[in-house]
């Protein structure tokens, strides 16, 4: 198992979903972990009691990572607090699936802005405060980043370009030991994608017929990889783009 005892964790976009997995795989390997919530403090609230109640360290903060001024509260909040930050999840992301007839400048910047820009200014600031022995860096990207499907142009631009960024910073950052790794998961049966009818009917049949090993996938399949990719057991790895999908390919 990954031992993360004595690292500071911050997961962005951890109310639910495959953040809340993350926070809580990152917390039962020994971190203490930072749920990052932008408006659903109850969902943040009830991912941190999870964690306490199986004998973790984790303490909900809120801040959208997409405004300059809440993503400078959360992280001198935790310098405040530990001084340093050893591991960095940017999960924090919006999906909108449109045809290009109803593609909007507003849809264009409120993904970029947060699934990508965000991102980049979270990261930016992490390093500042990682220590001399280095960090990890775990981009949440998507299989559509280089397995776009149709109506998804803003969003599959944006996991192309943090697949991009996951390369260029792993060979920037790789002489201060902070390694860069993206996750990039097939479709996954969320609470966002159950509203969006993302996960029962018609897509789910296709998606599960697309899908080797046979079904949708779940948060608890992206929890324990992004725990290996931020301990020592994958000090080896860097630059590297992890597709986590039940070997879904289009």
């Amino acid at each position: 198992m990954s031992n993360l005892n004595g690292k500071v964790a911050l997961v962005t976009g951890a109310s639910k979903g495959i953040g809340a997995s993350v926070a809580q795989h990152l917390a039962s390997a020994g971190a203490t972990v930072y749920v990052n919530y932008a408006s659903s403090k109850t969902g943040a609230e009830a991912t941190v009691d999870a964690i306490v109640k199986a004998g973790g360290t984790a303490t909900a903060i809120q801040g959208d990572v997409s405004k300059p001024t809440d993503l400078a509260h959360i992280f001198s909040t935790i310098k405040e607090a530990h001084g340093h930050l050893d591991i960095l999840v940017n999960n924090a992301g919006i999906y909108k699936f449109a045809p290009l007839a109803e593609v909007t400048a507003e849809d264009f910047h409120s993904h970029f802005n947060l699934n990508v820009l965000a991102l980049l200014l979270a990261s930016k600031a992490a390093v500042e405060m990682m220590p001399d022995t280095g960090g990890s860096i775990i981009n949440i990207s998507s299989v559509v980043g280089s397995m776009p499907a149709p109506e998804t142009a803003i969003y599959s631009a944006t996991k192309a370009a943090v697949d991009s960024i996951t390369i260029t910073l792993s060979k920037e950052l790789g002489a201060r030991k902070v390694r860069v790794n993206a996750i990039n998961p097939g479709p996954i049966r969320t609470e966002g994608t159950i509203a969006g009818g993302l996960s029962d009917g018609e897509f789910n049949d296709s998606m599960t017929a697309l899908t080797p090993l046979g079904r949708m996938g779940l948060p608890d399949d992206i929890g324990p990889v992004a725990a290996f990719l931020a301990s020592d057991d994958a000090r080896w790895i860097t630059g590297q783009r992890i597709h986590a999908s039940g070997g879904l390919t289009m």
